[in-house]
């Protein structure tokens, strides 16, 4: 490639770097979910009440979407004190050792229209590479003159893959907590003021 073909490829990537807006996770419109199979018949659900994130997105082109988020692991919350208090101790997510989960957006992939964050995503002290499916919303402006994004994610996690490895085998074979862990994110996101 000549050395103005390749001016051209940077000067191109960069004007789409800048033409993307910078977007803050609204915590107060955000639910970060999950569900977890227990003793094979039944889904708990909870949240995490602890988070933050980044966005920069065009508008536009799903290709320019990136995001990067940190979730407060002590934050879990599936309604019943006790059971929060053995998610957070060293059985399952280890919240002193490892107080965030985090995930960063390395590339995205387009297909038919949607796009995938394809990113390492660090949890109880382990990082794999996930691609994470994401539908885009927006943006719009709000009756208060902000404008807004809607981000809807989903996908499921094996915890043995994570290291989190505690369960009890049942009488009929089952575990008494399941290994998928089925994630659910609807976000808002709030458009920044330029620097």
């Amino acid at each position: 490639m000549g050395r103005r073909m390749w001016m051209a490829v940077v000067i191109l990537a960069a004007g789409g770097a800048m033409g993307a807006d910078r977007y803050q996770i609204d915590p107060f419109h955000t639910t970060v979910g999950f569900s977890i199979r227990r003793l094979v018949i039944n889904n708990v659900k909870g949240v995490f009440k602890d988070f933050s994130g980044t966005v920069e997105y065009d508008g536009q082109d799903p290709a320019t979407l990136r995001v990067d988020g940190s979730i407060r692991a002590a934050s879990v919350d599936t309604g019943i004190a006790d059971r929060d208090q053995h998610l957070r101790n060293a059985d399952f997510l280890d919240v002193e050792q490892h107080p965030e989960i985090t995930f960063s957006t390395k590339r995205v992939e387009v297909r038919d229209g949607k796009a995938f964050l394809v990113g390492p995503f660090t949890m109880h002290g382990v990082t794999r590479e996930i691609e994470l499916p994401v539908a885009i919303s927006g943006p719009i402006t709000d009756p208060m003159g902000k404008v807004r994004i809607g981000l809807e994610a989903g996908l499921a996690l094996n915890r043995q893959d994570y290291g989190i490895r505690w369960s009890k085998v049942l009488d009929n074979g089952g575990l008494a907590v399941g290994d998928e862990v089925k994630v659910e994110i609807n976000a808002e996101a709030v458009r920044q003021a330029a620097d």
